[in-house]
């Protein structure tokens, strides 16, 4: 942030947990030792998450075998207990077999001593998060979408990945310098972006970095250091203060109109990488499969695919930065992505009608990532000073004129110009509906569509069959409900 924008004071000091994700460049060698290290990962991933498959399948026989007996379903599910492997049982278990090569002694994994042991133990603990994100899924204890049944991965489909612990007391993840980042196991790897921010985070912000996560994206491999620190929320600045409330507009014609009138463009990043990812794609279809010029084709391939990610990615930073620290309150709608780009080919009985335009629109919603624009203003605007202020996804922001509050019920997509028949506002559809927003739009911390005494934050004359604002009570006795530990040592299926 530049110098000459200055804070009137801190509001409070928060304990955050914040990453910090740099570019690595590692020499051939350490490169060969973070590929070994995200295959290890894989490997206890797969291994772990083979142990809960066989113990679920052998409560499914022995459901079946009861069923098969004469035993009601519900009862027999009731009556038949295996306990799924956790962590400490599978880590355990694995200790006894897994063998060592130095010492000539055959097992399940014999080079375990050649890559770090927390490359096998944050594999156990995804595995142990994967199978419970099911059950809570199947079970209806986690909410959004259905979750499926957890998969194994596969060398050249799942993302090299792998995440390493320390002793925060005997820190063995610290930068060395202000360009090499120390690893275990593995040394220094130089990277291409300053160190700086991260040791001024360990430093004056008497940060403790919690674990780094290494990860493998087109050519290029990143480091995400997480860091538990003290964090300042700051106030909102006097520019900010005076620029007041924007409200935004997400579309796919513009990527963002603002109430200030100003229209950001659509940079349109899929359109313009789709050429030479159609040519590589072609390309790579094109090889024998464990040829060497198939390997080739699939670097080029991945590493277009990177390279439009990245960009994507950079333009909603930027975006999202500029609106969290040049307004003090930012508007936006509670968007369902999901319905958004639900699919329109129907079922069999019922066939959609044109399919291949909507799912041309679909991919064009997803371009813009609106899902990812209000994930980052949640916590960016804490980060800035500004609040982030949230309108009731049904409010009918672009059919309603800013100026008179009459509807048009009639609007259609292909009409950029908003003309009211009662007032003759005349006005480009996508800002009236961001000076909407940014009208009806109310402060939330929590991104919700319901203010902090359960009522609705639609305008009083929408408000239909939602509750009144309640009292605010007192918490229970004992303080919040307590969550179920996802990283237990075994789960009952």
């Amino acid at each position: 942030m530049s110098g000459a924008i200055q804070r009137s004071h801190a509001t409070e000091t928060r304990e955050v947990l914040r990453a910090y994700r740099v570019t690595l460049d590692p020499t051939p060698d350490q490169e060969s030792m973070l590929a070994q290290h995200a295959g290890a990962a894989r490997w206890a991933f797969n291994h772990a998450l083979a142990a809960k498959v066989d113990a679920h399948e052998r409560w499914k026989t022995a459901v079946a075998e009861l069923v098969a007996a004469g035993v009601p379903e519900e009862a027999a599910r009731k009556k038949i207990k295996v306990l799924v492997p956790g962590k400490q049982v599978i880590q355990k278990a694995l200790n006894a077999v897994k063998g060592d090569d130095r010492k000539g002694i055959d097992g399940a994994c014999p080079w375990w001593h050649t890559v770090s042991t927390y490359a096998f133990q944050s594999a156990f603990l995804d595995a142990d998060m994967a199978w419970k994100a099911w059950l809570d899924s199947l079970t209806g204890r986690r909410k959004g979408r259905r979750v499926g049944y957890p998969r194994f991965k596969k060398k050249g489909r799942s993302r090299d990945s792998f995440r390493l612990h320390h002793d925060v007391k005997r820190p063995t993840i610290r930068p060395a310098t202000t360009r090499r980042l120390l690893l275990p196991r593995i040394g220094e790897v130089r990277t291409h972006d300053s160190l700086k921010r991260l040791k001024a985070a360990l430093g004056r912000r008497s940060g403790v970095i919690q674990s780094v996560t290494i990860a493998r994206g087109g050519h290029r491999w990143y480091a995400s250091v997480l860091v538990r620190e003290q964090m300042l929320m700051p106030a909102p600045t006097r520019a900010q203060q005076a620029a007041g409330t924007v409200g935004v507009d997400l579309g796919v014609h513009s990527m963002a109109a603002l109430s200030t009138g100003e229209i950001i463009p659509n940079p349109r990043v899929k359109a313009r990488h789709a050429p030479a990812l159609a040519k590589a794609s072609r390309a790579y279809a094109r090889t024998v499969k464990g040829s060497r010029r198939r390997e080739q084709a699939r670097r080029r391939l991945a590493r277009l695919h990177h390279r439009e990610a990245t960009r994507r990615s950079t333009g909603l930073h930027h975006l999202t930065k500029r609106l969290a620290t040049g307004w003090a309150v930012v508007a936006v709608e509670d968007l369902d992505v999901a319905g958004l780009i639900r699919s329109a080919k129907g079922t069999v009985d019922k066939p959609g009608r044109r399919v291949r335009q909507k799912s041309g629109l679909n991919r064009s919603i997803l371009d813009v990532s609106p899902g990812e624009v209000r994930r980052q203003l949640d916590y960016k605007t804490g980060w800035y000073g500004s609040t982030i202020a949230i309108l009731d996804r049904f409010y009918p922001s672009s059919k309603t004129c800013s100026g008179c509050g009459g509807r048009k019920p009639n609007l259609t997509l292909s009409e950029r110009v908003f003309i009211c028949t009662i007032c003759g506002l005349s006005m480009d559809c996508d800002v009236n509906a961001a000076v909407n927003i940014a009208r009806f739009a109310v402060a939330s911390d929590r991104g919700e569509t319901l203010n902090a005494r359960g009522a609705s934050v639609r305008p009083s004359h929408l408000q239909v069959g939602r509750p009144d604002a309640l009292m605010r009570e007192d918490p229970p006795e004992g303080g919040p409900p307590q969550h179920s530990d996802a990283l237990a040592s075994s789960t009952p299926t």
